[in-house]
């Protein structure tokens, strides 16, 4: 969420800022509401303050005798007794409207993110590996799952409809194989501390980072109100809301191992086939919650830790900025780590690395202050994918298939794998 004051005193550069996402200017629209809110309380202001007046006047008439002015400062106060109810009801509307727009606003890009539309705008940052070379017709993750006999979409839709994936035998341990290896380089290595969180959050979660109430189409909700987490993110993050933290403790490092939830309102058509979009599925998240002056670095240090799982697998990747109208709503910049896929011959987003500065830790009120100072600030927070588990295990499916039909494991992954090095046809 941004600062109402900034917007007051930066109108253009929030316009600009709108304009670089493609949306509409709207600075112009929310300083009438904040001035509409600011009336309001001014009003109620000045009737408790005539309120409390007329009664000190009340006190003064009565000692001078003088009756007739006390009766009418009297039904004063009365009437405002009266009053004032509705004009709190009218500043509490007031504010509410401010804050509702002041939710669905995304945040300011920074400078040094291109501009553009869509994803065909996104900057090449760099460029990890190559491409593999072989002698054998390369296919879809789908159909070598099928072929193996470990990947069964009948059986899931059966149970659950579309965008589901029942997995069993030795590409079930493929798939926990990856989730464990990734948590254990990020804890043993990257220094991030391993968090069990809920699965299912109140809406204040959700608001917190970002998905309520602009999002709530893409979510799963309960029939007791709470909201199935679409990442762990939500979690993560707001482990800090509420919070005044101390500065030479950050930065704060969270990972977790969890499903996510989507209900892929927006994909209808899209990546039906296969195991692409799901509507569960596992991810690895890595959050940070760091000082103002930090952010920056901190999130080049997170997208290396992502690429870091890639480079262990021996995958050739991609990472890309993201353009300002390909950005998600919270972030301020973003890199995605696009995985080469041989069966589809494209790249794939695996892992969306974004720093949101200050943007979430407003909606969650998570502060720090320093050891010298009287001020709090707000937190600056970060997410990743480090990386999505499903994603990652079609991309070794399709780069680690043999001309025989069976998988290759990676090696950083045979440790998990209890002996096995390949995965062949189920007999």
């Amino acid at each position: 969420m941004l600062d109402i004051k900034w917007i007051r005193e930066n109108p253009e550069a929030l316009d600009a800022a709108l304009a670089k996402r493609g949306a509409e200017p709207l600075s112009e629209s929310l300083v009438a509401l904040d001035e509409k809110r600011r009336a309001a309380i001014q009003k109620v202001q000045d009737m408790l303050s005539r309120r409390n007046a007329a009664s000190k006047e009340i006190g003064a008439a009565m000692a001078q005798k003088n009756s007739e002015l006390a009766e009418k400062l009297k039904a004063e106060v009365a009437d405002l007794k009266v009053l004032l109810p509705a004009a709190e009801e009218d500043e509490r509307q007031a504010t509410d409207e401010l804050s509702d727009a002041l939710s669905r606003i995304p945040n300011v890009p920074h400078d040094d993110v291109p501009v553009g539309k869509d994803e065909h705008d996104n900057a090449v940052a760099r460029v990890v590996g190559e491409k593999p070379r072989w002698n054998h017709t390369p296919k879809e993750h789908f159909e070598i799952g099928e072929a193996l006999g470990y990947m069964d979409f009948e059986r899931a839709a059966k149970l659950s409809g579309s965008r589901f994936t029942v997995l069993t035998g030795p590409l079930a341990r493929l798939e926990r194989a990856l989730g464990q290896f990734m948590i254990d380089l990020h804890t043993s290595e990257h220094g991030y501390t391993e968090v069990s969180s809920p699965l299912m959050v109140r809406d204040e979660a959700m608001f917190g980072t970002g998905q309520l109430p602009k999002f709530a189409e893409d979510l799963f909700k309960t029939t007791d109100g709470r909201w199935l987490i679409p990442t762990a993110e939500v979690t993560l993050t707001n482990l800090v809301s509420g919070e005044i933290l101390d500065q030479e403790k950050l930065p704060l490092r969270f990972t977790a191992l969890t499903p996510s939830f989507r209900s892929e309102a927006g994909s209808a058509g899209r990546d039906t086939r296969g195991m692409l979009r799901q509507h569960q599925f596992w991810k690895c998240e890595l959050v940070s919650i760091t000082d103002a002056e930090s952010s920056l670095a901190e999130h080049e240090r997170m997208t290396a830790c992502a690429e870091e799982v890639l480079k262990r697998l021996g995958l050739h990747f991609r990472t890309m900025t993201l353009c300002t109208g390909d950005m998600g709503f919270g972030a301020r910049k973003t890199y995605d780590l696009e995985v080469w896929l041989p069966g589809q011959n494209t790249y794939r987003e695996i892992s969306s690395c974004s720093v949101c500065g200050d943007f979430q830790a407003r909606r969650m009120n998570a502060r720090y202050r320093g050891k010298e100072d009287k001020a709090t600030k707000f937190v600056h927070t970060l997410n990743g994918s480090g990386t999505a588990v499903g994603r990652c295990l079609i991309a070794v499916l399709e780069n680690y298939l043999n001309e025989d039909g069976s998988v290759t494991i990676p090696d950083v992954l045979l440790p998990y794998m209890g002996g096995l090095k390949k995965i062949e046809r189920a007999a």
